[in-house]
């Protein structure tokens, strides 16, 4: 019974979400508000168990000194801290707004600013023009960014023909806007695609009981 009544909520809750988008009655979509509100209901347990797994992990780091154990006192101050302001101010306090907007919002923008040493990295991997995919890729990785960036217009204006730079002002940016509109916009819809397709394969498994691994264990 401990692998039966779980399996049987998780089909009953998965064909009722799938069959509810197809039936546009009002005695539905009271359940599916009630539905969403036990989700909330149950995230934040699950948030709790998060918080609990994260304090037990830095807990045992702390007490084996492993490498990077300070790292951890930073992790458990910050989570006080900031627990705290919550707590005591609201969301919406002094406190807990401050450090959103000069503690989090930094280190996120500082985050974000060192992937783009690492895409500048993978990208000079992949623009290697050995084969004919990746000569097309450069070519259009070139074009867009030279029609996207201010200095684009400007090379063009001087370097351009006049005869050129008549018919078309700044035909780079008409290119990128071509590029942008159909070779990748259809390759964004082919990804989008496949990857609906694997949720459905995956939301199908789950549903029908194949994937079990919400369990735990092995």
């Amino acid at each position: 019974m401990k692998r039966q009544i779980p399996i049987a909520i998780c089909f009953i809750c998965g064909v009722f979400m799938l069959v509810q988008f197809f039936v546009p009655h009002e005695a539905f979509k009271s359940i599916y508000g009630g539905v969403l509100g036990w989700a909330r209901v149950i995230g934040v347990f699950a948030l709790v168990l998060g918080v609990g797994a994260l304090v037990r992990l830095h807990y045992k780091r702390l007490a084996r000194r492993s490498d990077g154990w300070s790292y951890s006192i930073v992790v458990f101050v910050a989570m006080l801290i900031a627990a705290a302001a919550g707590i005591v101010g609201g969301p919406r306090g002094s406190l807990y707004v401050w450090i959103f907007d000069n503690v989090f919002a930094p280190l996120d923008a500082t985050m974000f600013s060192l992937l783009a040493f690492f895409m500048a990295s993978a990208a000079y991997r992949a623009f290697r023009a050995r084969t004919l995919e990746a000569t097309l890729l450069l070519a259009a990785a070139v074009i867009v960014m030279f029609g996207r960036v201010p200095i684009g217009n400007f090379l063009w204006q001087h370097i351009a023909p006049n005869s050129l730079a008549a018919k078309a002002p700044f035909l780079p940016e008409n290119i990128t806007e071509w590029i942008m509109s159909s070779p990748n916009m259809a390759a964004r819809r082919g990804i989008m695609i496949g990857a609906a397709l694997g949720a459905i394969s995956t939301s199908l498994k789950i549903i029908l009981g194949v994937e079990r691994s919400y369990f735990g264990g092995n």
